[in-house]
């Protein structure tokens, strides 16, 4: 049976679950964890990617992030084949070192992102690394430390996080700690971890009460959230996957693309291809790797070998690119053609 594609748009939660293959450790010690953390750091600071919460666990982690203006998949693909080869490397063993695709669950954030980051920062006493809140509160290697101001990382947006529950810092911490305190009461909560119908609305019981309203309700396994919120989700999937099929029939790819864009800033094609930091060049460079990631899906790893530039420079591009868009309008397929 074929896997089914992963949802992901600009601005979109989702919660990512990572395992080691046949549940072998992913961290051995705190030299692993660590080199994940600071290139954990590193990805989602260059992509603009926010991170809420997050979990290191011997044989799993997992994360809670926002998508920015890099597609999630290529900063997942950054962020764990980079920790591969350096666990691989610094261990002496070669092979898989996780557990098939990561998974990803494409939440409702009004509904979920607290109850997410709660559950998310409860992993390390679940998993038994840590015995109580008081030694969580300072535990590193998770999320929880961070909102407690016990531990620094500039790259994790706990500011966000603690504005839901107060204005004043001192009080938003208390209130989230004793938030964190009653989900201890809530066990594993499984409705967390995928999406589908019997999870993202309450279990069985609260299907069947559904049911009996004649109520019909959309629910699909990468989504966590009310049946509008999943019906709505995969409408703009859908629309924007029609979009890119529509697009490649008309011929467009990379030779087409560049054309569009040279057309638009009067210069010659090849010049998108050329090093350069003329104005003229970097807008038509940067408006060329917006539609090439957005319109086309285009990886950006593709884009910096095509353009000999790096990632995050594409990702800076693509940013560039968006903003262009926005206060000029352009379309890609020109409408007077």
């Amino acid at each position: 049976m074929p896997r089914i594609g992963r949802i992901d748009a600009p601005g979109a939660l989702h919660h990512i679950m990572v395992r080691g293959i046949e549940q072998r450790k992913i961290f051995i010690d705190d030299i692993d964890r660590n080199n994940f953390l600071d290139r954990l750091g590193k990805v989602v600071s260059e992509t603009e990617t926010k991170c809420f919460a997050w979990a290191l666990i011997p044989n799993h982690l997992h994360l809670l992030l926002r998508t920015g203006s890099c597609p999630l998949s290529t900063v997942m693909r950054r962020l764990l084949t980079g920790h591969a080869i350096t666990f691989n490397r610094r261990h002496g063993r070669s092979g898989h070192l996780f557990q098939n695709r990561y998974k990803s669950i494409l939440c409702q954030e009004n509904t979920y992102l607290l109850e997410l980051v709660r559950y998310l920062h409860l992993n390390p006493i679940r998993a038994g690394q840590v015995l109580d809140m008081a030694t969580l509160d300072s535990y590193p290697f998770c999320g929880h430390s961070v909102l407690m101001g016990k531990k620094e990382r500039a790259w994790q947006d706990d500011t966000y996080v603690l504005s839901l529950f107060h204005k004043r810092i001192e009080t938003a911490r208390r209130r989230y700690k004793a938030f964190v305190l009653e989900g201890l009461q809530k066990g594993r909560r499984p409705e967390l971890t995928g999406g589908g119908l019997i999870r993202s609305n309450g279990g069985w019981a609260m299907i069947k009460s559904f049911r009996r309203a004649n109520m019909h309700l959309k629910s699909d396994e990468r989504i966590l959230g009310d049946s509008e919120f999943v019906e709505s989700v995969l409408k703009a999937a859908d629309e924007s996957l029609e979009k890119k099929f529509h697009l490649k029939s008309e011929g467009f790819d990379i030779r087409k693309l560049a054309d569009r864009v040279a057309e638009i800033f009067f210069i010659d094609p090849e010049e998108i291809f050329q090093p350069g930091k003329q104005p003229v060049k970097v807008r038509a460079r940067s408006l060329f790797c917006y539609w090439a990631v957005r319109e086309l899906g285009f990886t950006m790893a593709y884009l910096a070998q095509k353009l000999n530039i790096s990632q995050p420079a594409v990702s800076v591009s693509v940013r560039r690119g968006e903003q262009i868009v926005s206060e000029n309008g352009y379309e890609i397929m020109d409408r007077n053609l």
